[in-house]
């Protein structure tokens, strides 16, 4: 099968990965997060943000021993040599981009309502379609896009900071106030790791990446540090200027804070809200794209799905994520597709994180690749903590979320088996056909 053209480098792929953490979770959930941890929302990004990291350190080295599109599925099958459980893992994964790309898309359409009046899932419907319209003219056209809308959702993040320079040292603001104490600091962090979604979505650009196996580590630590950083000074400055009580009250939480203190400048901040979650959705659905060609690639899923036209781009596998995303705008409202997204997540770190615990007793790394720090003699120690933390995270999701997760997982598996035998099929067919005595007997 023809390979994807490699024309990234570490600064346009660093450039990806904030572009698709400094999204919708920011944009859209802060508000949301901030109904629930209160003042301390600060908090809750900081241990979203330590999860991340330990997770993120699993994934930079993984993604240095194996630089492959469909990341998850080549781990869980490196480390535990089970196509089945590699398969559901991946799949999980494909579904939470699918979904959290619906998720960002109804942002925007949120955003675009504030301004115009327009439904919001008929904005979001539309952005879907053009959006896949450019990531078929190729990854060049997505990263020149990316690029320009990273630096101007990075810039209304600076605007929000600035402001809240003029209010962050008020002595009446207790910045360690939640209404809900520790359970609602960890309640919120479940819901508000929407906003770090993204960093894991970078090792899926390896086989566009000159160099993957020293980039692709680089940029997710970089991505990760920086991300984390806006998050921690936005989620305190918007508390500063609004206060959690009606920042978790707003549907445009961020465009809220900014017109409080200049009425003209609401108008200008849903704008860049626009870039901020345009752009995510279109790298989410870009990188979901580049899994299910990673599956096809794979032989997990049907050939033709990763058939790449002549600029060697996977047009059939972005039709296919367009349709689903498309599907997935009517799925609920933007809180419950998050949460559903961030359980998926949790799952899928899970087994991230096991499999470099497994890998490292089975595989020995070589010299030049990234290795994760922290370690006893062989052990990965945050590895451990990346799936102790993640494990812990899942006890905070309701019974609902994890019955229609299982039900996810229970159509994965169907997939996968309803493929397996029609390739079964198709050889004894082939087989049949072509035994050597039939071609004997043709010949003559």
């Amino acid at each position: 099968m023809e390979k994807l053209k490699k024309e990234l480098t570490l600064f346009n792929v660093v450039v990806y990965g904030i572009g698709v953490i400094l999204g919708a979770g920011i944009y859209v959930l802060i508000g949301q997060g901030a109904a629930i941890a209160g003042n301390a929302l600060w908090l809750s990004f900081v241990v979203a943000a330590f999860i991340a990291m330990f997770t993120g350190f699993s994934y930079a080295e993984l993604s240095g021993r194996f630089p492959k599109s469909a990341a998850e599925y080549t781990y869980t099958k490196k480390a535990f040599n089970n196509n089945r459980l590699a398969f559901v893992v991946q799949w999980i994964m494909l579904f939470t981009l699918v979904v959290s790309a619906a998720t960002v898309a109804l942002g925007f359409g949120g955003y675009l309502h504030y301004i115009s009046g327009i439904d919001a899932k008929i904005s979001a419907a539309i952005l879907v379609v053009v959006l896949s319209a450019v990531n078929y003219i190729g990854i060049k056209a997505s990263t020149k896009y990316n690029t320009i809308s990273t630096f101007i959702e990075i810039l209304g993040l600076l605007i929000i900071v600035a402001i809240g320079l003029l209010f962050i040292f008020k002595p009446s603001q207790d910045f360690f106030s939640s209404p809900s104490g520790l359970a609602g600091i960890f309640s919120a962090a479940s819901l508000i790791f929407f906003a770090y979604i993204g960093f894991e979505e970078i090792v899926n650009m390896s086989e566009d990446t000159k160099n993957a196996r020293k980039i692709i580590p680089k940029a997710l630590v970089i991505s990760l540090g920086v991300s984390t950083l806006f998050y921690m000074l936005v989620s305190v400055s918007a508390i500063s200027i609004l206060g959690s009580e009606k920042l978790g009250k707003s549907s445009a939480p961020l465009t809220e804070v900014v017109s409080s203190v200049t009425p003209n400048g609401g108008l200008i901040m849903s704008l860049i809200a626009l870039f901020a979650t345009s752009n995510t959705a279109m790298i989410i659905m870009l990188v979901a794209s580049r899994m299910l060609y990673g599956l096809s690639n794979s032989g997990s899923l049907p050939k033709f799905i990763g058939n790449l036209d002549k600029k060697r781009t996977p047009y059939m596998a972005i039709a296919i994520v367009m349709a689903i995303v498309l599907i997935s705008l009517f799925m609920g409202d933007i809180k419950s597709i998050a949460l559903l997204t961030d359980l998926g997540i949790f799952i899928v770190y899970v087994f991230v994180n096991s499999s470099l615990i497994v890998i490292r007793y089975k595989n020995p790394i070589e010299k030049n690749t990234f290795k994760s720090p922290v370690n006893m003699g062989k052990f990965p120690v945050l590895a451990l903590f990346g799936l102790l933390s993640s494990m812990f995270m899942l006890s905070h999701f309701s019974k609902e979320l994890f019955i229609a997760e299982a039900l996810v997982i229970l159509a994965g598996l169907i997939v996968h088996q309803l493929f397996k035998k029609s390739k079964s099929f198709e050889a004894k067919i082939a087989s049949h056909l072509f035994r050597k005595s039939k071609w004997h007997v043709f010949k003559r």
